[in-house]
């Protein structure tokens, strides 16, 4: 399959290197020194799951150059979704998926707008600690790495299965799932409250889960985007709070969320849409969301960078 990885971070670069690595043709975009780097000396990737160092790769910072794909990994940060979206414009086919992986549940209506219905699949990674730590080199230090994408309408389409297929072949951890909406609203429960209690509280998961006060802070984090899921329509399960309080036992005691991890380098975070979102969707339902104001709150002024 012919594959754009839009753009080549830390989630991104993960994927479309287990991708290159299986021999799918990969084209990854990317700019300035990671860019400077892919085309010097290829891809490093170092894992629990295997390291990889693929040289040469197809890098470039104009997607133009690259010509239709099959399938778009799109994983950009929330706020450069619009301008990555118009730069892939060009390249959808009439067959082509474009997968969105990023955090938040914002992008979808952002993304119809400028790339079309149906282009787009739903998708999220079940991911952590994986970042640009030079440039590159990729680290990821979570165990985790389950990539779940599907159409919005459940269908199993011919593209999704040619996507898993490969996925297989990569061995990567994939899913074709036939309730994406669900799936990416479980992700979001999770992801909002870790990076939310993590960055507010700059500590990683093992010191967050190991206190009893902000374990239980987590644990009602995790409820409130529950209750925010729950008035928008998509039911999680019975106990879904009781079933996922322990999720962050299971990772690697030193694993920080990628927003802390934006936090501790001074760039720009992605609150508006984590945090942000499940307090602004809790006003609009009337659902009590005080644990992600409280981070928003928090957090706020270091949103566009800051220490």
């Amino acid at each position: 399959m012919k594959i754009v990885v839009m753009a080549a971070g830390g989630v991104g670069g993960y994927y479309g290197a287990r991708l290159a690595a299986s021999g799918e043709d990969v084209h990854f975009i990317a700019r300035g020194a990671h860019l400077a780097a892919l085309r010097a000396n290829g891809l490093k990737l170092k894992s629990v799951n295997g390291d990889l160092h693929l040289q040469p790769v197809s890098a470039t910072d104009d997607p133009r150059t690259v010509g239709t794909p099959d399938v778009i990994i799109f994983a950009v940060k929330q706020y450069d979704t619009a301008e990555a979206a118009r730069l892939i414009a060009p390249l959808i086919g009439k067959e082509t998926a474009v997968i969105s992986v990023q955090n938040g549940m914002d992008p979808q209506q952002r993304l119809q707008t400028i790339l079309g219905r149906d282009a787009l699949m739903g998708g999220t990674a079940f991911i952590t600690g994986a970042a640009i730590v030079s440039p590159g080199l990729i680290a990821h230090t979570g165990a985790r790495a389950r990539l779940i994408f599907g159409e919005y309408d459940g269908r199993i389409s011919p593209r999704g299965q040619r996507f898993l297929a490969a996925c297989n072949n990569a061995k990567i951890d994939a899913v074709l799932s036939d309730d994406i909406v669900k799936d990416m609203w479980t992700k979001f429960a999770l992801l909002t409250a870790f990076s939310g209690v993590t960055s507010m509280m700059r500590k990683p998961a093992g010191e967050i889960m190991g206190n009893p006060d902000t374990c239980k802070l987590l644990v009602e984090a995790i409820a409130e985007t529950t209750a925010v899921s729950d008035a928008k329509g998509v039911d999680l399960g019975a106990n879904f709070v009781d079933r996922h309080k322990d999720y962050y036992a299971n990772v690697s005691p030193d694993t920080k969320s990628s927003m802390l991890m934006d936090l501790e380098n001074h760039r720009r975070l992605e609150l508006e849409w984590l945090s942000g979102a499940v307090a602004r969707f809790g006003e609009e339902l009337g659902v009590p969301t005080p644990v992600h104001r409280s981070i928003y709150d928090a957090l706020k002024r270091h949103a566009n960078g800051g220490g």
